[in-house]
Protein backbone atom coordinates (compact mmCIF):
# COMPACT_ATOMS: atom_id res chain seq x y z
CA UNK A 1 0.00 0.00 0.00
CA UNK A 2 1.34 3.39 -0.81
CA UNK A 3 1.06 6.42 1.52
CA UNK A 4 -0.83 9.77 -0.42
CA UNK A 5 -1.92 12.87 2.29
CA UNK A 6 -1.52 10.53 5.50
CA UNK A 7 -3.66 7.92 3.98
CA UNK A 8 -2.96 4.26 2.98
CA UNK A 9 -3.95 4.23 -0.58
CA UNK A 10 -4.05 0.48 -2.47
CA UNK A 11 -2.20 0.78 -5.35
CA UNK A 12 -3.38 1.30 -9.12
CA UNK A 13 -4.14 -2.26 -11.05
CA UNK A 14 -3.39 -0.50 -14.12
CA UNK A 15 -0.31 -1.01 -16.56
CA UNK A 16 2.11 2.20 -15.39
CA UNK A 17 2.79 2.68 -18.83
CA UNK A 18 -0.30 1.79 -20.88
CA UNK A 19 -2.63 4.45 -22.34
CA UNK A 20 -6.16 3.24 -21.60
CA UNK A 21 -7.68 5.42 -24.08
CA UNK A 22 -5.47 4.03 -26.84
CA UNK A 23 -6.68 1.70 -29.39
CA UNK A 24 -7.32 -1.82 -27.63
CA UNK A 25 -9.61 -4.42 -26.86
CA UNK A 26 -9.72 -4.98 -22.67
CA UNK A 27 -11.48 -7.50 -20.99
CA UNK A 28 -12.87 -5.62 -17.68
CA UNK A 29 -14.50 -8.01 -14.85
CA UNK A 30 -16.70 -4.92 -12.14
CA UNK A 31 -18.20 -6.34 -9.28
CA UNK A 32 -21.25 -5.05 -7.31
CA UNK A 33 -19.84 -3.90 -3.67
CA UNK A 34 -19.28 -6.97 -1.24
CA UNK A 35 -20.32 -9.02 -4.11
CA UNK A 36 -23.80 -8.90 -3.30
CA UNK A 37 -26.00 -10.53 -6.10
CA UNK A 38 -27.98 -6.93 -7.38
CA UNK A 39 -28.15 -8.50 -10.77
CA UNK A 40 -30.28 -11.63 -10.45
CA UNK A 41 -29.55 -15.32 -9.88
CA UNK A 42 -28.47 -18.20 -12.14
CA UNK A 43 -31.03 -21.64 -12.37
CA UNK A 44 -30.33 -23.90 -14.58
CA UNK A 45 -27.51 -22.33 -15.95
CA UNK A 46 -29.06 -19.23 -17.29
CA UNK A 47 -28.65 -15.94 -15.72
CA UNK A 48 -32.44 -14.57 -14.44
CA UNK A 49 -32.05 -10.71 -14.08
CA UNK A 50 -33.56 -8.59 -11.49
CA UNK A 51 -34.44 -4.73 -12.69
CA UNK A 52 -31.34 -3.61 -11.46
CA UNK A 53 -29.66 -6.48 -13.48
CA UNK A 54 -32.15 -5.60 -16.60
CA UNK A 55 -30.80 -1.57 -16.59
CA UNK A 56 -27.05 -3.18 -16.15
CA UNK A 57 -27.68 -5.05 -19.52
CA UNK A 58 -29.35 -2.30 -21.01
CA UNK A 59 -26.92 0.61 -19.77
CA UNK A 60 -23.99 -2.01 -21.10
CA UNK A 61 -25.33 -2.12 -24.42
CA UNK A 62 -25.69 1.39 -24.46
CA UNK A 63 -22.19 1.94 -24.19
CA UNK A 64 -20.88 2.27 -27.73
CA UNK A 65 -23.72 5.31 -28.15
CA UNK A 66 -21.93 7.36 -25.48
CA UNK A 67 -18.19 7.33 -26.57
CA UNK A 68 -17.50 7.51 -30.02
CA UNK A 69 -15.35 4.72 -31.61
CA UNK A 70 -15.72 2.68 -28.55
CA UNK A 71 -17.56 -1.21 -29.19
CA UNK A 72 -18.55 -3.94 -27.65
CA UNK A 73 -18.35 -7.42 -28.29
CA UNK A 74 -19.28 -10.50 -25.66
CA UNK A 75 -20.24 -9.86 -22.30
CA UNK A 76 -22.52 -11.04 -19.41
CA UNK A 77 -24.52 -10.13 -16.65
CA UNK A 78 -23.78 -12.29 -13.60
CA UNK A 79 -25.36 -12.16 -10.00
CA UNK A 80 -22.77 -10.09 -8.66
CA UNK A 81 -20.75 -9.13 -11.56
CA UNK A 82 -20.11 -8.24 -15.04
CA UNK A 83 -17.86 -9.62 -17.82
CA UNK A 84 -17.41 -7.91 -20.91
CA UNK A 85 -15.01 -7.17 -23.90
CA UNK A 86 -14.46 -3.06 -24.44
CA UNK A 87 -12.96 -2.39 -27.61
CA UNK A 88 -11.11 1.19 -28.28
CA UNK A 89 -10.66 1.91 -32.13
CA UNK A 90 -10.54 5.38 -32.55
CA UNK A 91 -8.64 6.08 -36.50
CA UNK A 92 -6.62 9.05 -35.29
CA UNK A 93 -4.55 7.08 -32.50
CA UNK A 94 -1.94 5.83 -34.48
CA UNK A 95 0.82 5.23 -32.11
CA UNK A 96 -0.62 2.08 -31.18
CA UNK A 97 -1.44 -0.82 -33.03
CA UNK A 98 -3.54 -0.89 -36.04
CA UNK A 99 -5.73 -3.38 -36.63
CA UNK A 100 -8.78 -3.91 -38.22
CA UNK A 101 -11.74 -3.80 -36.59
CA UNK A 102 -12.69 -7.57 -34.82
CA UNK A 103 -8.79 -8.89 -34.93
CA UNK A 104 -5.93 -8.22 -32.73
CA UNK A 105 -3.01 -9.27 -33.76
CA UNK A 106 -0.96 -12.22 -32.37
CA UNK A 107 2.60 -11.12 -30.95
CA UNK A 108 1.73 -7.00 -32.10
CA UNK A 109 1.87 -5.24 -28.82
CA UNK A 110 -0.82 -2.59 -28.02
CA UNK A 111 1.24 -0.30 -25.88
CA UNK A 112 1.57 3.35 -26.61
CA UNK A 113 4.80 4.85 -25.84
CA UNK A 114 2.74 7.73 -23.74
CA UNK A 115 2.36 7.69 -20.50
CA UNK A 116 -1.67 7.01 -18.94
CA UNK A 117 -1.86 9.89 -16.18
CA UNK A 118 -5.69 8.53 -15.37
CA UNK A 119 -4.52 6.35 -12.30
CA UNK A 120 -2.33 9.43 -10.79
CA UNK A 121 -4.38 11.02 -8.10
CA UNK A 122 -5.85 13.33 -11.40
CA UNK A 123 -8.72 13.76 -13.51
CA UNK A 124 -9.76 10.84 -16.00
CA UNK A 125 -8.59 10.85 -19.52
CA UNK A 126 -11.42 11.48 -21.82
CA UNK A 127 -12.79 8.87 -23.40
CA UNK A 128 -9.81 5.93 -21.21
CA UNK A 129 -11.04 2.80 -20.33
CA UNK A 130 -11.31 4.07 -16.68
CA UNK A 131 -13.74 7.14 -17.76
CA UNK A 132 -16.40 4.67 -19.69
CA UNK A 133 -16.10 1.99 -16.60
CA UNK A 134 -16.94 4.89 -14.22
CA UNK A 135 -19.83 6.88 -16.79
CA UNK A 136 -21.43 3.30 -16.60
CA UNK A 137 -21.39 2.60 -13.11
CA UNK A 138 -22.66 5.75 -12.34
CA UNK A 139 -24.93 5.77 -15.09
CA UNK A 140 -26.25 2.12 -13.32
CA UNK A 141 -25.85 3.97 -9.51
CA UNK A 142 -28.07 7.23 -10.57
CA UNK A 143 -30.91 4.47 -11.71
CA UNK A 144 -30.62 2.93 -8.75
CA UNK A 145 -31.23 5.77 -6.34
CA UNK A 146 -33.95 7.43 -8.64
CA UNK A 147 -36.44 3.78 -8.59
CA UNK A 148 -35.73 3.03 -4.84
CA UNK A 149 -32.46 1.12 -4.61
CA UNK A 150 -30.67 3.35 -2.37
CA UNK A 151 -28.83 0.15 -0.95
CA UNK A 152 -26.74 -0.63 -4.34
CA UNK A 153 -23.47 -0.07 -4.54
CA UNK A 154 -20.76 -1.42 -6.91
CA UNK A 155 -16.84 -2.11 -5.93
CA UNK A 156 -14.71 1.21 -6.19
CA UNK A 157 -12.20 -0.92 -8.79
CA UNK A 158 -12.35 -2.92 -11.44
CA UNK A 159 -10.42 -5.55 -13.17
CA UNK A 160 -9.14 -5.52 -16.92
CA UNK A 161 -6.97 -7.33 -18.73
CA UNK A 162 -5.39 -6.78 -22.62
CA UNK A 163 -6.14 -8.65 -25.30
CA UNK A 164 -3.33 -9.43 -27.62
CA UNK A 165 -4.32 -12.48 -29.60
CA UNK A 166 -7.13 -13.77 -31.53
CA UNK A 167 -6.13 -17.07 -29.19
CA UNK A 168 -6.87 -14.68 -26.17
CA UNK A 169 -9.77 -13.59 -27.27
CA UNK A 170 -11.49 -17.16 -28.33
CA UNK A 171 -10.80 -18.19 -24.76
CA UNK A 172 -12.50 -14.94 -23.20
CA UNK A 173 -15.41 -14.83 -25.58
CA UNK A 174 -15.75 -18.86 -24.23
CA UNK A 175 -15.61 -17.50 -20.65
CA UNK A 176 -18.19 -14.98 -20.81
CA UNK A 177 -20.57 -17.07 -23.07
CA UNK A 178 -19.74 -20.27 -20.73
CA UNK A 179 -19.80 -18.30 -17.12
CA UNK A 180 -23.63 -18.98 -15.75
CA UNK A 181 -23.49 -22.13 -16.70
CA UNK A 182 -20.20 -22.16 -14.82
CA UNK A 183 -21.75 -20.31 -12.09
CA UNK A 184 -21.34 -23.12 -8.92
CA UNK A 185 -17.43 -22.85 -9.73
CA UNK A 186 -17.37 -19.34 -9.83
CA UNK A 187 -14.83 -17.31 -7.90
CA UNK A 188 -17.33 -14.43 -7.43
CA UNK A 189 -19.77 -17.05 -6.51
CA UNK A 190 -20.69 -15.56 -2.90
CA UNK A 191 -20.36 -19.87 -1.62
CA UNK A 192 -16.27 -19.88 -2.88
CA UNK A 193 -15.27 -16.46 -1.09
CA UNK A 194 -13.52 -17.58 1.29
CA UNK A 195 -12.09 -20.04 0.09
Amino acid sequence: MAVYKGKYRVKSTRLPNRDYGANGWYFVTICTRNQTSFFGEIIEGQIKLSAIGKIAQQFWAEIPKHFKDVHIDAYVIMPNHIHGIVIIDRPHNVETCQQPFGHPSAGTSLHSTSIDQSNKFGPLKRGSLQAIMNAYKSSVTRWCRKNGHDYFGWQPRFYDHIIRADDSLDRIRKYIVNNPAKWEEDKEHPANLWM
